[in-house]
């Protein structure tokens, strides 16, 4: 059976996975979430262990897109997006990271981007249609977007960023790229940025531009981030093995990557929500009142300065609650069985550097702010909950925090190749001030 999607909102009919893909956000300013997430078998979860990541990839795939898309296209797409290595580094005991930095643009949204472009480019070449991809990014989801769909012929995106608040080598990924890529730097915070995105998804004047989404507000994004979750599991557990991980967490897309692979049937004992500064699902946990943070507080792992996850909706409703797009809590979730399966945290800024030099000077492990967040939040749940088969998502090379690295460890790291050369690329970005109307007005030159 074909597998459907609702809204979060409840205002919505079902719909299919191609229309969940091609809309990004539900009309009624909900995220569309699987009605039922389909399971894998016993034998699937075995058989993993002797498959490639591609490989495991298209079979996860297509417990989704089954009757969508034919099995060989999906199998096509797969070994097309993944043609990097994904590293299992060990640490000590039964403690690892997993490096999700080795793709194009050094970051784990490679995962869902390349994956997601190349669905998405699939379903508009069938109907022989176009859209245009508005994105809004805190740090490396637009230069993974924007790499992703760089030169597809029915595909143009605009990707929206706070201007003071991404590296330099963030910007420059997605600013020096030209062809149907168009940056804009907002003069705000990227809960700002994510406001104005989700206004033009529901604003009827820019219908004509057929807008979808390639934050994780789009399910198309987090279908493949529950694909490595799947991968640690196959190449570190045994029979009966229940395994932990720890998710460095801003928007709560990786971490609802990790519960679709958990629904699937993953053996998943506990998820360590590793935040910043930005506390405010921690603080949820604890007293089970849920309070927004307005503005965003802005730390050095600065993919994570949301004040209000956007996947809080999803999570919710995994828990039979309901939050609005807005932060307000509609229906309360099942907050013990959250914290049953969640185990969150919030690192500070000196934490997450003194993390940064513990990890290389004890283990020689070298890790960048948002990987130490994760790290730092692992450590602590291993002292106050016992030893376990654990993974720590590391999800930037370390190259694109120089500044950082280098303060706290004496040494720049190596550039990937795919850093390389560019300091050297002229950058082609619009100044836009944090207002909706300038948004719209730029949009609508796009017809």
């Amino acid at each position: 059976m074909a597998v459907e999607f609702e809204s979060t909102n409840r205002g919505c009919d079902r719909v299919s996975f191609k229309e969940a893909l091609i809309r990004g956000q539900a009309p009624d300013r909900g995220l569309y979430t699987p009605v039922e997430v389909p399971r894998m078998g016993v034998s699937d979860l075995e058989g993993f262990s002797s498959m490639s990541y591609h490989e495991i990839a298209r079979h996860l795939a297509m417990l989704f897109l089954e009757g969508e898309i034919p099995s060989e296209e999906v199998g096509r797409i797969t070994r097309e997006a993944y043609d990097f290595d994904v590293p299992i580094e060990h640490v000590f005991d039964s403690a690892y990271v997993m490096r999700l930095d080795r793709g194009p643009t050094a970051s784990f949204k490679d995962f869902a981007a390349r994956m997601m472009a190349r669905l998405m480019s699939y379903f508009l070449g069938e109907d022989d249609s176009e859209a245009l991809i508005l994105t809004a990014t805190s740090g490396d989801t637009g230069s993974a977007v924007a790499n992703a769909f760089h030169g597809l012929e029915n595909v143009r995106v605009v990707v929206l960023f706070p201007e003071k608040e991404v590296t330099g080598r963030q910007r420059r990924q997605m600013t020096t790229l030209g062809g149907n890529v168009s940056t804009i730097s907002v003069d705000g915070k990227f809960d700002d940025c994510q406001a104005l995105v989700k206004r033009a998804f529901s604003d009827s004047s820019l219908d004509s531009l057929r807008l979808s989404s390639a934050n994780s507000i789009n399910f198309g994004r987090l279908l493949p981030q529950s694909f490595y979750y799947v991968y640690a599991y196959s190449r570190l557990a045994g029979e009966g093995d229940e395994i932990v991980f720890s998710v460095p967490s801003g928007n709560f897309g990786d971490l609802m990557g990790g519960i679709v692979a958990r629904e699937m049937g993953l053996p998943v004992k506990r998820f360590v929500v590793a935040t910043n500064e930005n506390d405010e699902f921690p603080e949820f946990l604890k007293t089970g009142v849920y309070k927004p943070l307005r503005p965003s507080r802005a730390c050095i792992s600065n993919a994570m300065n949301v004040g209000h996850p956007s996947n809080l909706a999803r999570l919710f409703h995994v828990y039979g609650g309901w939050i609005d797009e807005t932060g307000r809590v509609r229906e309360n979730p099942d907050v013990e069985a959250m914290r049953g399966d969640l185990w969150a945290v919030s690192v500070s800024d000196d934490e997450t550097r003194k993390t940064i030099k513990d990890a290389y000077e004890r283990h020689g492990l070298l890790l960048e702010p948002h990987g130490a967040v994760g790290w730092k939040a692992l450590v602590d749940y291993l002292a106050s909950e016992g030893g376990a088969l654990s993974v720590s998502l590391e999800t930037a090379d370390p190259a694109k925090f120089p500044e950082e690295i280098e303060s706290l460890l004496g040494f720049e790291p190596e550039l990937p190749d795919s850093l390389k050369g560019l300091d050297d690329l002229e950058e082609n970005v619009t100044p836009l001030e944090n207002d909706y109307d300038s948004l719209r007005k730029f949009l609508q030159t796009m017809r």
